[in-house]
């Protein structure tokens, strides 16, 4: 598997993504092909689809004001969480536990880094939705090529960020090995491989997360199954089901 980080110039409200990505690639003396993965940044979609908010037109509501008092964060920042948040479970200082679209993540995805000054960037409305509109913009241009949204989050226990996919068309996210057999043939019980965050994370080396202004990788020779009709959907767990997640008290959203 080879994986290709793509610069591009910055992006700004209205641009044309994928043009973005195919010129980028050639003037890394890359070429996209039928085939390849291509992996966005969250923060880059989002930014093209003009999902920004300005802080200073935002008014925090008591409970944002609240929660930012307890966790050390602008109010305006926290409002937007809580506005983007399905449900928030408690938080750190500076950063807040949320889960957005049945994922567990920071802060609802929303984010200062790498948006605009002043302001803050949202995820992308539906970001399954957005990762077909990409697919289907490439296969107008020729390209029978699959399509990741990505963003970083943090795992229970570890420190640091990884990469989670958030939207993805063309291949399967999750293959499924129960049944399977291990090394001395017992069949496996529980496994299923989380392709879409694996690449996702893979994909985050070569993009960086500061200055690099690589919000696209391009992936070739992808161990993957590809295919029409697969969606990020298929990554969801309910959090009864969760080894970890049913362990927690989920709160309500705002609180």
């Amino acid at each position: 598997m080879e994986i290709y980080g793509i610069r591009t110039r910055l992006v700004g409200p209205g641009d044309d993504l994928v043009g973005l990505a195919i010129e980028g690639a050639r003037a890394s003396g890359l070429e996209i092909r039928d085939g390849d993965i291509l992996a966005f940044s969250a923060k880059a979609v989002a930014t093209a689809m003009n999902r920004l908010v300005r802080l200073s037109d935002v008014r925090p509501s008591p409970a944002a004001v609240e929660l930012a008092m307890r966790h050390s964060m602008d109010p305006a920042f926290v409002e937007v969480i809580v506005r983007e948040a399905d449900q928030i479970l408690g938080g750190v200082e500076h950063a807040l536990a949320t889960i957005k679209m049945g994922i567990l993540v920071a802060n609802a995805g929303v984010d200062q880094s790498n948006s605009p000054p002043g302001y803050v960037a949202l995820w992308p409305e539906d970001p399954q939705a957005a990762a077909e509109g990409l697919k289907a913009s490439f296969s107008r241009r020729g390209l029978d090529v699959g399509v990741l949204i990505i963003d970083s989050r943090t795992l229970p226990l570890r420190m640091g960020n990884s990469g989670v996919a958030i939207g993805i068309a063309g291949f399967r996210a999750v293959e499924d090995l129960r049944g399977k057999p291990d090394l001395y043939g017992r069949p496996l019980r529980l496994k299923r491989f989380m392709v879409a965050d694996n690449l996702a994370s893979a994909a985050q080396l070569v993009m960086g997360e500061t200055d690099e202004s690589r919000p696209v990788a391009l992936i070739r020779g992808a161990p993957v199954t590809y295919g029409s009709g697969y969606g990020i959907g298929e990554a969801y767990i309910p959090p009864d089901q969760c080894l970890f997640m049913h362990l927690l008290h989920c709160g309500d959203k705002g609180r």
